[in-house]
């Protein structure tokens, strides 16, 4: 049996634990059922349940959520078109997000998977700095899809600054 300030109290009878147990107002609570002898410990039981409810959630807030925005893309993509994808995509990867790059081919295009393959090559070494490629890309039927996630800085970085700085675009000037 374990006391309440966490002394070892010894190998005690349970009806006698019991009794100690109601002597200095506390519950009887057996914390490891599988050893021999069974361990009790003298705790309040309320207050024990209370501080672990509280312990998860503190844990449960300081978690952090992944997510994963979706930029999807043709192969036949404008220059000014991939300019405006890829400031998405920087954008996401600055924000601690993961980013899922999709090319999605259409008829003929269906023959020809080398042009979303380099369009995606492309796009990854341009992003270098802010990500690395965490999986490749690869076919899926009509479609070609790369996982990009930003480096541990640059989610670091998203984390310490929470709000958008005023000198950027969409910001509030408040």
């Amino acid at each position: 049996m374990v006391g309440p300030e966490g002394e070892q109290v010894g190998i005690v009878p349970l009806d006698q634990a019991i009794k100690l147990a109601q002597d200095v107002d506390m519950d009887l609570v057996e914390v490891a059922p599988m050893a021999r002898p069974p361990v009790c410990k003298l705790m309040d039981y309320g207050k024990f349940k209370y501080e672990s409810a509280l312990k998860a959630r503190e844990a449960r807030r300081n978690q952090q959520q992944t997510v994963i925005k979706e930029m999807k893309l043709r192969p036949k993509i404008d220059s000014h078109d991939y300019e405006t994808k890829k400031g998405h995509v920087v954008r996401f990867l600055k924000a601690g997000d993961k980013v899922k790059i999709t090319i999605m081919f259409r008829g003929r295009e269906q023959s020809r998977p080398e042009l979303g393959f380099r369009l995606l090559r492309k796009l990854a070494e341009e992003i270098d700095e802010l990500g690395y490629v965490e999986s490749a890309p690869k076919q899926d039927g009509r479609n070609m899809i790369m996982v990009v996630a930003p480096h541990r800085a640059t989610k670091e970085a998203a984390r310490q600054g929470g709000q958008a700085s005023p000198d950027e675009p969409g910001a509030d000037a408040s």
